[in-house]
C-alpha cells in the first residue's frame, strides 16, 4: 500500500515542501504556505492559551472569511471537536441542539452573537508553536446534516475521513499546484469543508472573496463549486473568466442546456452525488446530458439493496456524535445505509429520491422528487419541492412550493404539466417557496417546509 501523502497538518506538508508558492489569494492579497504555516500556528497557540485542549468542543459561526478559514485550520491544529455552525440557525434550533453536542467554546465572527452559555474565544495570537498531535483518525469536525426528517444531527468526521474524501474528487477532477479554487460554499455545509481539503491534500491555491463581489474572486479561479444558479447567472456574464476551467456542480437539478452551453465556452462541468455523512462527493462524472451521477469515485462503493443506495467509503463519518457518544451510522459491516432511493442504468448510478419521501395517493405511490424534476425543467423555475398534503378522500395529495420568474403564474404552471405528469402526480395546490425556510444553506429542509405548510390556511 503507497505512503499516504500528507503525514502532519497539511500546511505544514505544503510549508516544507513548497513554502513560497502561493497558498491563500484574499482580497487581493496572496499568502505562501509558509506565511500561512505562521498564522496557523500563532492563532492555534492563542486558541491554546485560552483553553482549548484535544477533544474541545468549539462552535466557529461564520461566513466564508479569511479569519473564518485560519480559525477553522487552527482550531484543528489545536485538536478541537469543531462545529462551523450556519448563522443563520435560529436562536431555538440552537437552544434544543448544541447542549446534546457538549460545545466548550466558541468563535463568532458574525458581529450578531447569539445567547448561548458557552465561553467565547477571542482571535488572539501567541508567538508559539503549539498544535495537538498529528492523529489523522481523531474526531476532527462535526458537521450537521440538512435536518429534512427531523432535528439535524451531527456527523463527525475525522481528518484522515476528509483526505480520503478529497482523493476521490482529485482522482476524477485535475486539480494541480497551478490551480487555484474558490470557498463559494459555506464551511458549516460539508460542500464547503470539500473544497478546504482538495486544496490541501493538491497543495495548489485556494480563493477567499474578502470585500469582492463573486465575479471579481471567481476571475481569480481554475475552479469552483457550484449551485446551478450560480453557473446560470455567471453564464448571462457578456465576459467569463478567462481562468475559469472546471466547475463542480450539485445541490440541485442541473439542466442539459445549461451545461452544454457552459461546455461550449470552455468551462468543463461535473456533476455528482454525496452527502454528509460521506463528507462530500460519492459519485461523479462529466456533466453528459444523462440525470445519472456517475460511477464511484477512487475509494468508494457503491451497491443497491432492495433499491436502496448504499456505501462503504474510508470517508464516511464515524457515526453522529450526541451527548458524548458516537452512534453509528446505520447499516452492517461498512456499507451506509443512505436512505437513498437508488436505480442503476448500465453502469451509472441514477439517485431517483429518498425513500423517506416516497407518500401514496389513492394507492398510487407517488416519489415528490419525479414532480420536482419535471417542474424544474420549466425554463422559467429555479427551485421547487413537492410535499404531501392530507387529504380524506385519497390520503394524500401533492402540492408544490415553487421559486419562478415573476411573470410565471401558477395556473400556467398546472396546463404545462398536462401532459407530462400522471393524474396523480399533478400538484393539487401551489404556493411560493418561502425563502424564509432556506436557512442560508444549500439544501432547504423538507421538514421546516412541512412544518411551513402546515400553517398555511386551507
Amino acid at each position: 500500500m503507497a505512503e499516504p501523502l500528507i503525514t502532519d497538518w497539511p500546511w505544514r506538508v505544503w510549508a516544507t515542501r513548497s513554502p513560497f508558492a502561493v497558498a491563500l489569494k484574499a482580497g487581493g492579497i496572496s499568502w505562501c504556505w509558509r506565511d500561512l504555516r505562521h498564522r496557523i500556528d500563532s492563532l492555534a497557540a492563542g486558541f491554546i492559551q485560552q483553553g482549548v485542549r484535544e477533544a474541545s468542543g468549539v462552535v466557529l459561526r461564520s461566513k466564508n472569511t479569511p479569519d473564518a478559514l485560519l480559525c477553522y485550520l487552527a482550531l484543528l491544529q489545536a485538536g478541537a471537536r469543531l462545529l462551523p455552525l450556519n448563522p443563520q440557525l435560529p436562536q431555538t434550533l440552537c437552544d434544543e441542539l448544541l447542549p446534546q453536542l457538549n460545545i466548550d467554546f466558541m468563535v463568532d465572527l458574525t458581529g450578531a452573537p447569539l445567547t448561548l452559555p458557552f465561553p467565547e474565544l477571542s482571535l488572539h495570537h501567541a508567538f508559539s508553536e503549539s498544535a495537538a498531535d498529528w492523529q489523522p483518525e481523531r474526531i476532527a469536525t462535526l458537521t450537521l446534516t440538512s435536518g429534512s426528517s427531523g432535528l439535524p444531527k451531527a456527523a463527525a468526521h475525522s481528518v484522515a475521513a476528509h483526505l480520503a474524501s478529497a482523493e476521490g474528487v482529485l482522482g476524477l477532477i485535475p486539480f494541480t499546484l497551478a490551480d487555484s479554487w474558490l470557498l463559494s460554499l459555506p464551511l458549516f455545509h460539508v460542500s464547503g469543508q470539500g473544497i478546504i481539503w482538495r486544496w490541501l491534500t493538491a497543495g495548489a491555491s485556494l480563493v477567499v472573496a474578502d470585500g469582492q463581489s463573486f465575479d471579481d474572486a471567481l476571475a481569480e479561479c481554475t475552479h469552483a463549486s457550484l449551485v446551478p444558479t450560480q453557473l446560470w447567472r455567471l453564464l448571462q456574464q457578456p465576459v467569463l473568466p478567462a481562468s475559469l476551467k472546471d466547475v463542480l456542480l450539485g445541490g440541485a437539478h442541473i439542466p442539459q442546456e445549461m451545461t452544454e452551453h457552459a461546455e461550449r465556452m470552455g468551462i468543463r462541468c461535473w456533476c455528482g452525488y454525496g452527502m454528509t455523512e460521506a463528507a462530500s462527493t460519492v459519485t461523479a462524472k462529466r456533466a453528459d446530458g444523462s440525470p445519472g451521477v456517475g460511477q464511484a469515485l477512487t475509494g468508494k462503493a457503491v451497491r443497491l439493496v432492495k433499491n436502496e443506495v448504499q456505501i462503504r467509503s474510508r470517508s464516511l463519518a464515524a457515526g453522529y456524535w450526541k451527548s458524548g457518544q458516537l452512534t453509528p451510522l446505520p447499516g452492517a459491516e461498512g456499507w451506509f445505509s443512505t436512505r437513498d432511493r437508488g436505480m442503476w442504468q448500465g453502469d451509472e448510478l441514477h439517485i431517483v429520491g429518498r425513500l423517506d419521501n416516497l407518500f401514496f395517493s389513492a394507492g398510487e405511490g407517488i416519489q415528490p422528487e419525479d414532480i420536482e424534476r419535471v417542474l424544474q425543467s420549466h425554463p422559467q423555475v429555479e427551485r421547487v419541492f413537492v410535499l404531501p398534503l392530507d387529504d380524506a378522500e385519497f390520503g394524500q395529495r401533492p402540492v408544490a412550493l415553487v421559486d419562478s420568474h415573476p411573470d410565471v403564474t401558477f395556473e400556467h404552471l398546472a396546463d404545462w404539466l398536462q401532459g407530462k405528469l400522471a393524474r396523480f402526480q399533478q400538484p393539487v395546490r401551489y404556493y411560493v417557496l418561502p425563502q424564509e425556510v432556506a436557512q442560508g444553506g444549500i439544501k432547504i429542509s423538507r421538514q421546516q417546509l412541512k412544518l411551513w405548510l402546515e400553517k398555511q390556511p386551507v
